[in-house]
């Protein structure tokens, strides 16, 4: 059986339908908002955990302490010293230990000045973590390899040279030969971020930046992660005996922290793009006010011949959802395409949008849209069920 007071709110937003198509427009911007501000952080989360969960089993181990002086003065050498690195080695087991320096540098290749990071480290220890795309490992010397974005920016291939330091006239500047290019690593977990870095040899290292037996970051590699508590316990007793002087932590701390970080920023941008939807309350809010006081004899006769003022405010609200469901819908949709073109714009991949945990994101702004319609819509539904039908009747 038909509901006449549908049928009557169907005809309203159609006599007045630029009216209403303009009202939903603010739906629609809100439901894009929320749904494809959604989906970014929810792909942003997705694929940094898919880049640091490669570096699960690792320990990172840096120095928790400044170094003083016997003059009193806080010492340049701050780290881990080959004392604190021998008592990591024993306490490690058989895992793998990997001493890191680590600085940042200014370089120039060509005529092309740049900036990132530059790291020591023994050749051997590169292939344990460390992938090589192009060329070859460090065989000593000046070789050095490159992380993939600084070969791409500059343009760099096997053989390429490269100038270390600041660039200045007056001081001769050590030069490396690239020997390889790194794959892609992404954010690492490690703490080795190496797509816009230069790795060196630990030997080259110190010849040139200083810091011998003085490493930045000691890093772990378990040969069984469910050993990871006990490896760190170990570590902890042995080196932090007395006060401590180193920090641990691992890949699943960093992890968890960084994930909830972006997922405290994506619930903030959210609420920001749910701004719109105030904005399209208001509208709403003003169209059926508009519609109410357009009605007031149709009102008046409706509640004179017995109809009920539920039914009245039933007779509006229809109204006010049909305008989201319009807002909503259409929203939906356009959520779709421009979420997918901004992910893909801002992190260079669609592989996580289809996923559920993304899509999810276009129902909930899709529903919350329709929800701030029909609220929007109560007061007037009020208003007008609430009306005097002789008072109405009079009305011109």
């Amino acid at each position: 059986m038909r509901d006449i007071f549908f049928d009557l709110s169907v005809r309203s937003v159609r006599l007045n339908f630029l009216r209403s198509l303009l009202a939903s427009i603010g739906i629609i911007i809100g439901v894009v908002a929320i749904s494809t501000m959604g989906m970014l952080g929810t792909n942003m989360q997705l694929s940094v955990q898919s880049q640091l969960s490669s570096n699960v089993n690792t320990v990172i181990l840096t120095s928790d302490v400044v170094k003083v002086s016997t003059t009193g003065n806080a010492s340049a050498e701050n780290g881990i010293d080959v004392s604190e690195l021998n008592d990591i080695k024993s306490s490690a087991g058989q895992n793998q230990i990997i001493p890191i320096h680590d600085s940042g540098t200014q370089f120039t290749v060509g005529s092309t000045n740049g900036r990132g990071s530059i790291y020591g480290l023994a050749p051997s220890d590169i292939p344990k973590f460390l992938t090589i795309d192009q060329g070859s490992n460090i065989q000593g010397g000046n070789d050095a390899l490159v992380g993939a974005t600084i070969a791409n920016n500059f343009n760099m291939g096997v053989g390429s040279s490269i100038k270390i330091g600041q660039n200045c006239a007056t001081i001769v500047r050590p030069v490396v030969r690239v020997a390889g290019i790194l794959a892609a690593r992404g954010i690492a977990s490690d703490n080795v971020n190496t797509d816009n870095a230069i790795i060196v040899s630990d030997q080259w290292y110190t010849d040139h930046f200083g810091y011998l037996n003085v490493y930045n970051q000691v890093n772990v590699i378990l040969q069984d992660v469910s050993t990871i508590n006990q490896t760190e316990a170990n570590i902890d007793k042995k080196v932090n005996r007395n006060t401590d002087v180193i920090r641990i932590s691992d890949a699943s701390s960093r992890l968890s922290t960084i994930t909830s970080t972006l997922g405290t920023i994506t619930t903030f941008i959210m609420a920001i793009g749910g701004i719109s939807l105030v904005v399209a309350a208001v509208s709403i809010f003003n169209v059926m006010m508009m519609s109410v006081k357009e009605r007031v004899q149709e009102i008046g006769i409706l509640l004179s011949i017995g109809t009920e003022k539920g039914e009245v405010r039933r007779m509006f609200l229809y109204e006010t959802l049909i305008l989201g469901l319009i807002g909503a819908i259409m929203g939906g949709i356009m959520s779709f395409i421009i979420g997918y073109s901004v992910v893909q714009a801002m992190i260079g991949s669609t592989a996580y949008f289809f996923l559920p945990q993304s899509l999810i994101y276009i129902p909930y702004g899709m529903i919350i849209g329709v929800i701030v319609c029909v609220v929007s819509g109560l007061y007037p539904a009020w208003m007008a069920s609430n009306m005097d039908p002789i008072d109405a009747l009079r009305n011109e």
